[in-house]
C-alpha cells in the first residue's frame, strides 16, 4: 500500500485528501462505523418499542399500569442507557477510524476488526479525554460562547493524540493545545464543514419520516413504525457522516506534526533506517513531544 505524501497541506488540500481516503476506502470506514453504531440503533429501537408498546394491540399493554413516577423513571433510565451507549459508540468508532487512517496514511494495511480491537485498548484514555474536553467546554461556556468554541478548536486533535501516542488523557489535551497553537481557525473551519455535512446527511434521511409523523400524529401504531424508521435513517446518516470528521481531524493532526515537528522527515529517516528513535508498535507513531525539534 503506497504511503500518501507527507507535507504541509492547505485547508482545501486537507479536505480533498479527506474525501479521497473516504471514497477509496469507503467500505472500511463504513464497516468501522456501522458495527458500533448498530448497538446504539438496537438500544434506540428497543426504547421506542418499550415506551410505545400500547400502540400495538397484540402486545400486552405493560405501560398502562405504570404510575407517572414509574413512567418518568423508565424514561430517564432509557435516556441514560442511550447516552452511555452513545458515548461508547462514539469513542469506539472514532478511535478505530483514527487507527485506520493512520495505517493507510503511513502505507500500512488496515482492517475493520483490527482497527476496532486497537480502539478497545484505548477506551479508558479516550473516555478521559471526553471528560476533560467536556469540562473545558463548560468552562468556556461560563466565560461565554466564543471562548467555548475556541477551546474546542484547541482540543480538536486531543483524541488523535490520545489514540496514536503513548500518553494519557491529560497529556493528550495539553498536546492538542500545543499543536493547534495559531491553527485554531483552521480547526474551526473543519468543524464547521464536517458538522454541516453531518447534519445534512442525517437530516436528509430523517426529514421525510418527521413530516410523516406530523401527518399521522393521531395514529399511534403508524407513528411508532415511523419513529422506528426515523431511527434507521439516523443510523444510516451517522454511519455515513461519522468517518468524515474523524478522517479530517486525523489528517489535521498529521499536518500539524509535519509543520511543527518535521514529522515527514522523521518518517523518511525511519524508512531508510537512519531514525534513532525506537520503531513504534502497531497503531502508534513516533512522537517528538518533549524533545527539541529544530
Amino acid at each position: 500500500m503506497a504511503t500518501l505524501e507527507l507535507r504541509p497541506l492547505s485547508l482545501g488540500e486537507l479536505l480533498d485528501r479527506t474525501f479521497f481516503l473516504y471514497r477509496r476506502h469507503f467500505f472500511l470506514f463504513i464497516g468501522i462505523s456501522a458495527i458500533p453504531y448498530s448497538l446504539l440503533l438496537i438500544v434506540n429501537l428497543g426504547n421506542i418499542l418499550f415506551s410505545r408498546r400500547r400502540a400495538f394491540p397484540q402486545f400486552p399493554p405493560i405501560m398502562t399500569h405504570l404510575q407517572p413516577s414509574a413512567l418518568l423513571s423508565t424514561a430517564i433510565g432509557a435516556a441514560a442507557l442511550a447516552g452511555i451507549v452513545g458515548i461508547l459508540v462514539f469513542v469506539t468508532s472514532f478511535g478505530a477510524t483514527v487507527f485506520a487512517v493512520s495505517e493507510i496514511y503511513l502505507g500500512r494495511p488496515a482492517s475493520i476488526m483490527g482497527s476496532l480491537r486497537r480502539a478497545g485498548g484505548k477506551l479508558l484514555t479516550m473516555f478521559g479525554v471526553i471528560i476533560l474536553v467536556g469540562l473545558i467546554f463548560i468552562g468556556g461556556l461560563i466565560l461565554f460562547i466564543f471562548p467555548a468554541i475556541y477551546f474546542m478548536c484547541r482540543c480538536s486533535v486531543a483524541f488523535a493524540a490520545a489514540v496514536l501516542e503513548r500518553i494519557g488523557s491529560a497529556e493528550a489535551v495539553r498536546r492538542s493545545f500545543q499543536l493547534t497553537k495559531q491553527f485554531a481557525g483552521r480547526a474551526f473551519m473543519i468543524y464547521l464543514l464536517t458538522v454541516a455535512l453531518a447534519f445534512a446527511l442525517v437530516g436528509t434521511l430523517q426529514f421525510p419520516f418527521g413530516i410523516l409523523i406530523v401527518i399521522y400524529s393521531r395514529q399511534p401504531s403508524v407513528m411508532t413504525i415511523l419513529l422506528l424508521l426515523m431511527q434507521v435513517g439516523s443510523f444510516l446518516g451517522s454511519v455515513l457522516a461519522a468517518p468524515i470528521s474523524t478522517i479530517s481531524f486525523t489528517l489535521f493532526y498529521y499536518d500539524l506534526r509535519v509543520r511543527k515537528e518535521a514529522f515527514d522527515l522523521q518518517m523518511m529517516m525511519q524508512a531508510i533506517g537512519s531514525d534513532p528513535a525506537q520503531t513504534p508498535i502497531a497503531g502508534e507513531i513516533p512522537s517528538t513531544h518533549g524533545q527539541d525539534v529544530s
